[in-house]
Formats: C-alpha cells, structure tokens, sequence
C-alpha cells in the first residue's frame, strides 16, 4: 500500500514534470522474476526507473537511511521503505555483500523485481565502470532469475553535485532483452564464472547507453578523484605560502 501510494505521490509528479522516455519496456516481463541490472548516474535513478515501470522494483540503500535518529529520519526511512529500497549494513564489505545478496534472493523468490547497480557506486565522472561480480552474478547464479540490462541516460545532469535545484529536463530509460545465465547454474562460487556473467551484463549496459567504459571500479576512480583534489589543493597553498613569503621578503 505504502509503495503504492508512493509510486502517486512521486511517480506521478516525476513523470510530468521530467517527461522521461522510455525504450524497451516491452523486455520487463509482466510477471516473474527478473533482475534489472542499471548504470549508476544519479541519486534519482531509483525514482524514475520505477515511476516508468507497472510492477514494484526493489532497490538496495545503505541503513543508515533507515536508521538516522528525530524526524527527518523517520521521515527519510519511511520514504524509502516507501518507494521500495531495503536496508544494507555497509559497515563491513563482506557482510554488506552478503546482506545484497540474501535479500536480492528474498526479492526474486518472492517472484518480483530486483534492482542491482553492478557498479556498485554512482559513476563519478559520467562514464561507466566495471561491474562488481560479487552481488549481481552470485544472486543470478543462486535464482536462475533473467538479467534485464537498463541503461539510464542524462540523469546525471538533473541535479549535478552542488546543484539545489533540479534542472528540468527530459531523461531516457533503455531496457534491454533478458540476459539467461542458466549454463552456469551451480556456479556462483566460481570467480571466474561471476567474473564473465558481470561483464557480458556490463558490455549489454555499454551498447544501451553509449557510455565510455573504465576498465577500475568507480569506488577506485572516487579515490583518485578525491586523492587528485587534496593534491591540487595543497600545491594551491603551497603556491601561495610561497607567494607571500617572496612578497614579504621584498618589502
């Protein structure tokens, strides 16, 4: 009922006020299991792909939504169990993981939909990068549940970091057709197996968005990004430290 009522409240207003168009929808089954398996550019990813689709989607999203303290938290928990996220504890990664998976397993056996972002991560730069295999593959191998690339275009440029205010504009949503992974049933264990099925779902994501692939994780491009910064940063003050040194030593 609560998703309901979210998918009215939210859904809705999204869609007339973004317009986002949509290829592909023929390819999410009307009923059964599937895993839609997306690109990671905006926090609002998780709202339009389910504002365009008939059927509920389950997403992941970090517990610390869902467990912020005062009535912002509350509310913020609320809205997400709302519009169909489930918490992870990211406190440790392999607990984090397995948490993924077991509730990715509960979702699909439930005969729902499932959203992943293999990436792991919102994209930094735009570009997209290499799948994590842990989640997306191992939940697949453990349900046999058909993968459904999805390929979100130009939410990125929405609410660019830093921005308040949404930019209004029409975003683009293209489904693939389902991937099947049933030849390597029994063989989640198996990394180099794991390995395979999550770059076959990257390569499809790649073709359906057009995106520029970064052979790193996007967790590995964040830190460089921020390491580049700090660095930046520093020879700034260094260069200005240096500055008014030579400047008092002129006087």
């Amino acid at each position: 009922m609560l998703y309901g009522a979210m998918k009215v409240s939210v859904g809705v207003p999204l869609k007339v006020a973004f317009r986002p168009w949509v290829e592909g929808l023929e390819n999410v089954p009307a009923d059964g299991p599937a895993i839609l398996a997306s690109n990671h550019l905006s926090f609002s990813d998780s709202f339009f792909l389910p504002a365009v689709l008939d059927r509920k989607v389950t997403f992941i999203a970090k517990a610390e939504y869902f467990t912020t303290p005062g009535l912002k938290g509350r509310m913020t928990a609320a809205f997400f169990k709302g519009v169909g996220q489930l918490p992870v504890d990211r406190s440790g990664a392999r607990g984090a993981g397995e948490a993924a998976i077991r509730s990715g397993v509960e979702v699909l056996e439930r005969g729902e939909l499932f959203g992943i972002y293999p990436e792991g991560t919102r994209s930094p730069d735009g570009r997209l990068y290499r799948g994590k295999p842990g989640g997306l593959a191992r939940v697949a191998l453990a349900t046999g549940a058909p993968v459904i690339p999805v390929a979100m275009i130009d939410t990125e440029k929405i609410q660019p970091p830093g921005k308040v205010m949404p930019k209004l504009m029409r975003p683009g949503i293209r489904i693939g057709e389902p991937l099947d992974f049933s030849r390597y049933q029994g063989m989640e264990h198996d990394r180099f197996v794991l390995r395979a099925v999550t770059d076959e779902v990257m390569y499809e994501i790649m073709k359906l968005s057009g995106q520029e692939y970064v052979d790193i994780y996007a967790s590995a491009a964040k830190r460089q990004i921020a390491e580049a910064l700090k660095a930046e940063k520093l020879a700034e003050k260094q260069a200005q430290k240096a500055l008014e040194k030579e400047r008092s030593g002129t006087k």
